[in-house]
């Protein structure tokens, strides 16, 4: 998923836009008891929830930059955080109007997406998708990403690539490849967390919101076009489609799905508005 320029997200900047946005995503506000003593207190400074925190603390530890991939360690560290994570520790509700959103959309619905935090490194950020959004068929070049779906019923599919390409010999956007399918299934929350890798985990994958949805997401490094992390866009294909196209496969793959991606250009349903977080904010000089 993107984050920045370069791909699945764009920043709207019509305030119109985005105030119009804004009212469809509104986290929990916490009602204020009115003081009835007349003695000025200190302003009170709102506690980060802790597994936020943690996570924070632990994304700045695990991540080193482009080019490295956690180990197993480390995954299941950050992975054991998410896991437990809640929408609260966001700032999110269930009982907000969006999570009960019912009834048609009057055209394609939007995704909107809001940065919690983001660096070099790595970055944490929320998206948004109402009952039928899209986030279409991506890749995530050389990264690592986590997301925890918080909210909601979505269906997600993935693929990873049967033969991998290097970066100086790459494949000219109108040809075929096959891929090996990794996930084709419907997700509820609360569930696990689903990790992806570079060139394994469902490093390509789609997702459709079946009711309205929050999922967070952990990217390692972020998409940065300058540093060659933008993004690809695909369609993909049933092996079935074509007959002649013959691929030898091992023992291994009997029993796997596959599918033909083609590149695409940009589609008008991967533009994304970007919303400002208003949720609870990290501590950035807690190391």
């Amino acid at each position: 998923m993107m984050v920045e320029a370069g791909g699945l997200v764009e920043q709207r900047k019509d305030t119109m836009t985005m105030r119009h946005v804004n009212s469809k995503v509104r986290y929990v506000n916490k009602t204020i008891k009115k003081l009835r003593c007349k003695k000025r207190k200190r302003p009170v400074v709102p506690r980060v929830p802790r597994l936020l925190q943690e996570l924070f603390v632990s994304c700045r530890e695990v991540f080193k930059g482009p080019g490295n991939v956690p180990p197993p360690f480390d995954v299941d560290k950050l992975r054991s955080i998410l896991d437990r994570m809640k929408p609260e520790d966001v700032g999110l509700s269930k009982n907000l109007h969006f999570f009960k959103a019912a009834g048609a959309v009057t055209g394609t619905p939007r995704v909107t997406y809001t940065t919690i935090y983001q660096c070099d490194e790595f970055s944490l950020c929320i998206f948004f998708l109402p009952a039928n959004a899209v986030i279409p068929l991506h890749n995530h070049p050389g990264m690592t990403v986590f997301s925890k779906l918080l909210l909601g019923k979505m269906h997600i599919k993935s693929y990873d690539w049967v033969d991998q390409v290097h970066s100086e010999d790459p494949v000219p956007p109108s040809q075929l490849r096959l891929a090996r399918l990794k996930a084709d299934s419907v997700f509820t929350a609360p569930c696990d967390t689903s990790v992806l890798y570079p060139t394994t985990g469902g490093n390509i994958h789609q997702f459709t919101a079946i009711t309205p949805c929050a999922v967070l997401d952990v990217l390692g490094p972020p998409y940065s076009k300058e540093d060659d992390r933008d993004c690809s866009y695909y369609r993909d294909i049933p092996c079935s489609a074509f007959p002649n196209g013959e691929t030898t496969l091992s023992e291994e793959d009997e029993g796997d799905r596959f599918g033909w991606l083609e590149e695409i250009q940009v589609p008008e349903n991967s533009q994304m508005d970007r919303i400002e977080y208003l949720g609870p904010q990290v501590a950035e000089n807690s190391l």
